[in-house]
């Protein structure tokens, strides 16, 4: 079993997103040790990216202040690699082709798998096209996170049969950003997936109170929140620590009840 896969052994999965970098990134690595004790089960590091086309304003906002206080890949590794010294809980890394196809394919990977980093999440790579990043996966023992859409119905049973870790529902059309409502048919899309592996299922895409995240996780493994946490990162600054694990603590209380 691989790490990441691990974050789904005690219950339901609580994920959680932020943007590294934002506000700075000393922040960033104080919210991800803090966010693991208050119960986070998996963290998604987002790289800042300039044209982050899967994202709404919220994220945006964030990767801009991020890139304005010029935040790059190996300034990220570095708190990676520090972050490992306190805390083993699986860490991804959410980013586009581009600053991976900059960085070097086999570079990122290898570095990926130098500082512990468990998982990588490319929401721009199509699964027709994950062998362009696949075998270096493999080779440096990241998970490459398979994405399924609301759009995805006729291949999801493909991507779920050669998936890693877990896989990624995405329970909206459109960019991430919170929701009022999740109207997608998720047990559907999870049913699919388990008629031919029994992979985790995580759902994200809008999901940000308790009582989404409780509806959720009567019919998936996990949830992954983001523009929530970012939302909270953006109003505190500095002083977000506090409020994102109290939010994070309310969040894994809601699955811990199912």
């Amino acid at each position: 079993m691989t790490k990441t896969r691990q974050a789904f052994a005690d219950g339901k999965a609580f994920i959680a997103f932020i943007t590294a970098g934002d506000p700075n990134l000393q922040t960033t690595e104080k919210l991800i040790i803090e966010m693991s004790r208050a119960g986070a089960d998996l963290i998604e590091i987002g790289i800042p990216f300039s044209d982050p086309i899967a994202e709404g304003s919220t994220i945006q906002k964030a990767d801009e202040r991020s890139l304005s206080a010029g935040t790059d890949a190996d300034k990220i590794f570095e708190v990676v690699k520090r972050v490992r010294e306190k805390t083993q809980v699986p860490l991804a890394f959410m980013t586009y082709v581009n600053p991976i196809f900059a960085y070097g394919v086999e570079a990122f990977l290898k570095k990926c798998q130098e500082v512990a980093l468990d998982a990588l999440i490319v929401p721009d790579l199509p699964f027709e096209e994950k062998e362009e990043l696949n075998p270096y996966c493999q080779k440096y023992a990241v998970d490459l996170i398979s994405l399924i859409a609301p759009t995805s119905e006729r291949r999801i049973t493909t991507i779920a049969s050669e998936a890693k870790g877990f896989v990624y529902c995405v329970s909206s059309l459109g960019v991430t950003g919170v929701r009022n409502k999740i109207t997608t048919d998720i047990g559907h899309m999870v049913d699919l997936v388990k008629s031919v592996s029994d992979i985790p299922c995580a759902v994200g895409f809008g999901i940000s109170t308790p009582e989404q995240a409780k509806a959720i996780g009567k019919v998936a493994d996990g949830v992954i929140v983001g523009s929530a946490i970012v939302q909270i990162v953006e109003q505190y600054g500095e002083n977000c620590i506090e409020p994102v694990c109290n939010y994070v603590r309310t969040m894994k209380t809601a699955l811990n009840e199912l």
